[in-house]
C-alpha cells in the first residue's frame, strides 16, 4: 500500500478549502490533477473519503479519520525537514550527570555571545553515550572513553576525583582521603556512565559495589551515610546537597573529560565548541 504525502497533502487541501478548483490554486496544481490525485489515494485506501456534489465537498466518517491522522502525519514531516535543515540554528549537547560543571554557565554565556545563530541546548541522558548515540544530540560530554567506532572525542580539559560521603561520616572530617580510607566501604557505582570501578583499588582490597543509575538516587543514597561514592569533580558544582559533602582524592587519577562526535557526520559547530571548551577548562 503506497501512499504517497503529495496524496494526502491534496486531500487536506481539499477539505481545508472547501472545492477542488479551491485546492488546485493552492496546490499550484490544475482541478484535474486534484481530481486524480484523490482518485488515486481512495483507490489505495479503497475507501471513500469525500462527498461531492455539484455545490459542495464533505469527508465521509471514514474520511475525517484519515485527514485527522493526515495532518499528523504532514506536521511530522514537516518537522523532521526543519530538524535535517537546521545546520547551525540549532546544537543540542548531551551529557549524563553533572554537564560541565563551574564551566556550564560561562559555555552558555560566552556561546551565545560569540555565536548568536547557532541554538545551544544542553541535554541529560543518562545513557553511555549520554544522548549521542540514541539521536538526542549532536555532540555529547563524555567522561570515558567511547569503544564505538561511529565516533570519535577529543579531551577539552581534567578534572579532580572526588569523594562524596554523608556530612556525618567520619571521614568528612578530613580535608582530603585516599583510596585505601575506602577500601571497607561499599562504593555506589553507575557502570554505564561512571567513571569510577573497583578496578581502581589492588584485588585485595576493593570495596563491595552497589549499582545506580541516576545521579538524585545516587546522592539519595549517600546522604543516608549507607555507601560512599567517587566523581568528577563538575558534579559537586553542579549538585550541591544538603547531608552530603564531597572531598578529593589524593591519590585518584583525574578524570578527563571528552567531547564526542558522530564521525561519519560532525554537526558545523564542533570545532568551534572544542576550542571554546578547551579553553575554558585551560583558565581553570
Amino acid at each position: 500500500m503506497d501512499t504517497e504525502l503529495r496524496q494526502l497533502r491534496c486531500l487536506v487541501a481539499i477539505v481545508d478549502e472547501g472545492t477542488f478548483t479551491d485546492a488546485a490554486a493552492v496546490l499550484g496544481v490544475s482541478q484535474a490533477a486534484v481530481s486524480r490525485t484523490l482518485a488515486s489515494l481512495e483507490q489505495t485506501l479503497g475507501v471513500r473519503l469525500l462527498r461531492r456534489t455539484s455545490r459542495s465537498v464533505t469527508p465521509t466518517s471514514t474520511g475525517l479519520r484519515v485527514v485527522a491522522h493526515a495532518r499528523r502525519v504532514l506536521a511530522e514531516v514537516d518537522d523532521l525537514v526543519r530538524e535535517a535543515t537546521s545546520g547551525h540554528a540549532h546544537l543540542r549537547i548531551g551529557y549524563a550527570w553533572s554537564a560541565l560543571g563551574r564551566h556550564t554557565l560561562p559555555f552558555q554565556r560566552r556561546w551565545s555571545r560569540a555565536h548568536p545563530e547557532t541554538d545551544l541546548h544542553l541535554v541529560r541522558v543518562n545513557s553511555a553515550t549520554s544522548g549521542l548515540g540514541e539521536g538526542t544530540c549532536e555532540l555529547a560530554v563524555v567522561r570515558r572513553p567511547l569503544d564505538d567506532r561511529r565516533f570519535e572525542s577529543a579531551i577539552v580539559g581534567l578534572e579532580r576525583r572526588l569523594c562524596a560521603m554523608a556530612s556525618d561520616d567520619p571521614l568528612a572530617r578530613r580535608r582530603s582521603v585516599r583510596l585505601a580510607d575506602l577500601a571497607g566501604r561499599t562504593l555506589l557505582v553507575d557502570r554505564r556512565t561512571g567513571t569510577t570501578t573497583a578496578d581502581l583499588w589492588p584485588p585485595d582490597s576493593r570495596p563491595a559495589t552497589e549499582d545506580t543509575h541516576d545521579v538524585d538516587d545516587w546522592l539519595t543514597v549517600i546522604a543516608t551515610g549507607r555507601s560512599v561514592g567517587m566523581t568528577a569533580e563538575s558534579t559537586a558544582n553542579q549538585y550541591p546537597r544538603p547531608g552530603v559533602v564531597y572531598r578529593p582524592v589524593r591519590d585518584g587519577e583525574p578524570i578527563a573529560v571528552r567531547l564526542a562526535w558522530w564521525k561519519d557526520d560532525p554537526h558545523p559547530a564542533t570545532q568551534a565548541v572544542l576550542e571554546l571548551l578547551t579553553a575554558l577548562y585551560r583558565e581553570a
